[in-house]
């Protein structure tokens, strides 16, 4: 049993990574007062950048694939971060239900990546040569029991987002740019009458979520996919559950994401490990679902959620 953990435990953490910065991405944007359910658009939308850059960068630079990689996720950045100003205006300057705002950017971003990958490959699909290669950590890796587990068939985007969940604990907890972005999302009219630019902040609040959400594509992609096909398989809509079943806390949504990715490993390899055979593949699956509909039920009367968030703010209003 322990040699079956040992094995599947790296690839839990790589589906987690995805996830957890999409999620956090998601964390900036309620904590600023918008809600943002396009996540699984802005996930596609990183995916597709990074996959036409890496599939121009490694054809005609070959020898470089390491190289085309990184620049494709930078490149998935800021296409997110571009693709998330729509939700911003519509929520914040025209005053759009964020939710209607937030289906239609899952509904534009499959439609248009489909459609542009079509008229680049003559498929659906933008197949890379090569994915993101992993890697022992030197001198952790023989460390008994979470050796195994935590340092090898690493990647490098791994430790980079584990950094950016322990910056961005930091960041919305001590420094006077978080305080400001979480007054907007508990009370946007007390902000505002301290001096608080309310609509600059939660125009931040969503491009940061679309630069994470963007990265959380690119990454899956390059770690787990291999190729654009015009979907990452409800990720986004899986870091939505994290960012609730996490309390909207950083620290609390890297622990429902490492459930989400573990559950979800489990359930994709479990007809090979003979513990699990017998277990329809199903129930696996809908498993962390079931939790989380059973937690939100639980711990609705104590949720921990930004008061204003999904709230139009009118200017001047008390």
């Amino acid at each position: 049993m322990w040699l079956t953990i040992q094995q599947i435990f790296p690839y839990a953490i790589m589906f987690t990574i995805p996830l957890l910065i999409t999620a956090l991405g998601g964390l900036f944007s309620e904590r600023s007062g918008v809600v943002n359910i396009g996540l699984e658009g802005l996930m596609v939308i990183g995916a597709f950048a990074a996959a036409y850059t890496m599939y121009e960068l490694q054809t005609a630079w070959p020898g470089h694939e390491v190289a085309a990689i990184w620049i494709g996720l930078l490149v998935a950045i800021a296409a997110g971060t571009v693709f998330s100003l729509l939700h911003a205006f519509a929520s914040i300057h025209l005053s759009a239900n964020q939710v209607i705002s937030g289906t239609a950017i899952n509904m534009i971003a499959g439609a248009i990546t489909v459609f542009l990958s079509r008229n680049i490959t003559g498929s659906g699909n933008i197949r890379l040569p090569g994915g993101l290669p992993s890697f022992d950590v030197w001198g952790f890796a023989n460390i008994p029991v979470i050796g195994p587990l935590l340092f090898t068939k690493t990647y490098w985007t791994t430790w980079i987002i584990l950094a950016v969940v322990l910056l961005s604990s930091l960041i919305l907890r001590k420094t006077a740019f978080g305080l400001r972005l979480r007054s907007c999302g508990e009370y946007p009219q007390a902000a505002e009458a301290a001096g608080v630019n309310v609509r600059k902040m939660r125009y931040i609040g969503v491009l940061i979520s679309g630069a994470f959400a963007g990265l959380g594509g690119g990454i899956h992609l390059v770690t787990i996919a291999g190729e654009f096909t015009g979907t990452v398989s409800g990720l986004g809509f899986l870091a939505l559950a994290a960012l609730i079943f996490g309390q909207w806390r950083p620290l609390g949504i890297l622990a429902a994401t490492l459930f989400f990715g573990f559950a979800s490993t489990v359930a994709n390899v479990s007809q090979v490990i003979p513990q699990l055979a017998s277990i329809p593949p199903i129930f696996l699956k809908v498993f962390p679902y079931v939790v989380t509909l059973i937690a939100l039920v639980l711990f609705s009367k104590t949720s921990q959620a930004p008061k204003a968030a999904g709230e139009v703010f009118d200017s001047g209003k008390r």
